[in-house]
């Protein structure tokens, strides 16, 4: 009987896909200018709908069929379960390659979702979807270029090297050098990009509302909708100039004290487009890049704090925050005319890259987000009740929520230890027990969500796993500068609002005992260092 729905799933899917893909592509050609272009891309969209169908309802198929008739729990159910789970992420992996694209950008959303979405699947996607994007052909390459600029790269560049640096999924990007001698780095939007975007987003919307009806469990259809909100603005290039500008500015402006640590690369509005960007070419060692940073005198645990430090800053301060800030989009390199240390290291510099996906964030779901974040940071169950539910959690699902943030289970995220937050590298498969066991209500706490809090959550992984790799598990100094930037964000935002003296005596007050309380903490901090010195 399993089986027997299971194929009928798929049945529905294919026709799903032939219906929706036929009717789409006759009504493009009949009412466009470009019917060659239409055609082509009438006959590209049913194929790639049809792919999605045969992968979903195979991937359905063979959890439903392998399980059958297997006591849930047991070893042998398990141990299946996890050779399916493998199976599914490379078939998934594999549709997003064939297609690219959106469908790059949606498994690289998934890779980033380790409480929400099995191990297996976490690890194949991130191992995959951030450094081996397909790659545009030089012809492909020199079309978009001439359309652009008016011209082929040899003719607008005094160089260019054909071969891309690296690619990603909107885009690739190739070193040249201008006709002044500057030396630049040029991205290039992928040529299908501008054509099937938007008939891929609702091809993927397709298969997601489907494949949730047939499973109501299975419920991304937020994802979906993050995509189709946030694509538009990363394949206009000059949008992603005007952020990087606007960035740099926040700092400069909101955090001087750390603005000169924080570069993003400078736009040449000159030879830049809504589909073609040049900029400052930087040379620098990706954040995860352990090897080369150490080579550079640059310790990682001084980038580790400073990746904290930048992007609390931007989430609890500027309000304006990149959202994609996985290793490939970070460089680090020593900061210009910086002086090392007595012991000779080098201050490190951040060279933050691609800025198309940035979200704003109102005061007032900034200065509650803030007040979250103090209250984990300093294990105050009240605050962290209080402003997740003024976040959208519910007074139910408010727990969970602290859980995901933190990736630690409740009784360690009120637990007054000062390490309270740290994840050690045995508490991984306490992680993945807690979301499979708390699935249904991780999706329903993400429906609740506002959108923006769901990208905070996306920037939240990618930032804990830069901190994994930079210092082989998360750092409890990242969490004491989060708690500060933190706490100085709800207390100016207090400041603002209370103008009599006395008010103003309480707010100086409480900033008297957060640096008391941030002070105990990292002599907490020396000797819990020190104590596990001496223990090895």
């Amino acid at each position: 009987m399993a089986a027997r729905s299971v194929w009928r799933a798929r049945a529905k899917l294919l026709l799903a896909a032939t219906a929706a893909g036929g009717g789409a592509g006759a009504a493009l050609i009949m009412s466009s200018d470009d019917p060659a272009s239409a055609f082509k891309l009438s006959t590209a969209v049913p194929i790639r709908l049809l792919r999605d169908s045969v992968s979903a309802a195979t991937v359905a198929f063979d959890y439903k069929y392998s399980l059958w008739g297997l006591p849930e729990g047991s070893p042998e159910w398990t141990r299946v379960k996890h050779e399916v789970h493998i199976r599914g992420a490379r078939r998934l992996q594999e549709l997003c390659f064939r297609n690219g694209g959106v469908y790059i950008k949606l498994g690289q959303h998934i890779s980033q979702l380790e409480y929400l979405v099995p191990e297996e699947y976490v690890h194949i996607m991130r191992e995959s979807m951030l450094n081996k994007c397909p790659v545009s052909t030089y012809d492909q390459v020199c079309e978009v270029v001439k359309k652009e600029l008016g011209g082929t790269p040899e003719e607008i560049f005094e160089e260019f090297d054909p071969v891309p640096i690296a690619s990603a999924s909107l885009a690739q990007v190739h070193i040249a050098r201008t006709r002044d001698g500057q030396k630049v780095a040029v991205k290039v939007q992928h040529t299908h990009m501008t054509d099937t975007a938007a008939a891929d987003t609702a091809t993927v919307d397709l298969i997601v509302n489907t494949l949730h009806q047939l499973f109501p469990s299975f419920d991304y259809r937020w994802l979906v909708d993050e995509i189709r909100e946030s694509l538009p603005k990363e394949l206009d290039f000059l949008v992603e100039a005007k952020n990087s500008v606007k960035c740099m500015d926040n700092f400069r402006k909101l955090s001087p004290q750390v603005a000169r640590y924080i570069y993003a690369p400078r736009v040449d509005w000159n030879l830049s487009t809504s589909r073609l960007l040049t900029m400052e070419y930087i040379d620098g060692a990706q954040v995860n890049d352990l090897k080369t940073i150490q080579r550079l005198g640059i310790q990682p645990r001084d980038v580790a704090k400073l990746v904290s430090q930048a992007f609390a800053e931007m989430m609890f301060k500027h309000g304006f925050v990149h959202c994609d800030p996985h290793a490939a989009n970070v460089l680090v390199r020593p900061l210009p005319s910086g002086n090392g240390s007595i012991f000779g290291r080098k201050k490190p510099q951040l060279v933050l890259l691609d800025h198309g996906l940035y979200k704003d964030l109102d005061d007032s779901i900034r200065i509650n987000y803030a007040a979250l974040w103090k209250g984990l940071i300093f294990s105050d169950p009240k605050a962290i009740r209080e402003n997740s539910v003024k976040l959208g959690a519910g007074e139910d699902l408010y727990a969970l929520f602290a859980g995901i943030l933190t990736m630690r289970p409740w009784n360690r995220v009120i637990d007054p230890a000062v390490d309270h937050l740290v994840v050690h590298g045995t508490d991984h498969s306490e992680l993945q027990m807690y979301a499979s066991q708390y699935f249904p209500q991780i999706t329903e706490l993400l429906r609740r969500l506002p959108r923006v809090i769901l990208l905070m959550l996306k920037t939240n992984d990618c930032l804990r796993a830069v901190s994994n790799e930079l210092m082989q598990g998360s750092s409890l100094e990242s969490f004491l500068i989060i708690g500060r930037v933190s706490s100085e964000a709800v207390i100016e935002s207090k400041l603002w609002q209370k103008r009599s003296i006395m008010s103003r005596i309480d707010v100086w007050l409480e900033r008297i005992l957060l640096e008391a309380r941030l002070f105990g903490m990292h002599v907490a901090l020396w000797l819990l260092l020190l104590r596990r010195a001496l223990t090895l």
